[in-house]
């Protein structure tokens, strides 16, 4: 059976991220024919033009990883009520040449507030239902309070929230198997 691959995009830069952490979690959490890998470089791409018609390697890069990836997992942070500007870039490099169109794709967003960033989480979805990608109801997951769902190690240490992970992640891996 060939493995799946699920490329992982961060929408957080530092370094100490929840949002990184929960990848990292849901990484390890995944059956064994999943390799889920981390992107790292959004913060590499230059600032989105769609009169930039050159070959980019960063870009180029980021479209290869995903138009590779048999399915998209993102976790973001909520700024200022909103998807950080890095990911929303990232996003935008993807508006035309199709990589996410019909991908599946799930969506976490992970916050110290209890709300757990529930507008940023809205505002990705909307993105990505413009980028024509595969989602359904089980393709997203807020995670409010986190610093009391994981421990400094990046482990989860709330069951629910290790469940809720479990869903969102057999969501997907069903998205994929319904290609």
């Amino acid at each position: 059976m060939k493995p799946i691959t699920i490329i992982a995009i961060s929408g957080s830069l530092k370094l100490t991220s929840s949002n990184t952490a929960i990848l990292n979690a849901t990484a390890k959490i995944a059956p064994q024919n999943v390799a889920i890998e981390i992107f790292e470089g959004i913060d590499l791409l230059p600032h989105f033009n769609p009169e930039i018609t050159e070959d980019i390697p960063e870009i180029i890069r980021f479209r290869n990883k995903i138009k590779e990836a048999d399915a998209v997992l993102i976790s973001t942070p909520e700024y200022a009520f909103g998807v950080p500007g890095v990911l929303k870039n990232a996003l935008d490099w993807l508006v035309s040449s199709g990589e996410l169109n019909d991908k599946p794709v799930a969506v976490i967003s992970v916050s110290t507030m209890q709300s757990g960033g529930d507008k940023a989480l809205a505002s990705l979805l909307l993105t990505l239902s413009a980028l024509g990608t595969s989602t359904n109801k089980h393709s997203a997951l807020s995670i409010g309070s986190i610093k009391n769902k994981m421990n400094v190690l990046g482990e989860i240490t709330n069951l629910t929230t290790q469940q809720e992970l479990l869903l969102v992640l057999k969501s997907l891996l069903n998205s994929i198997d319904k290609l």
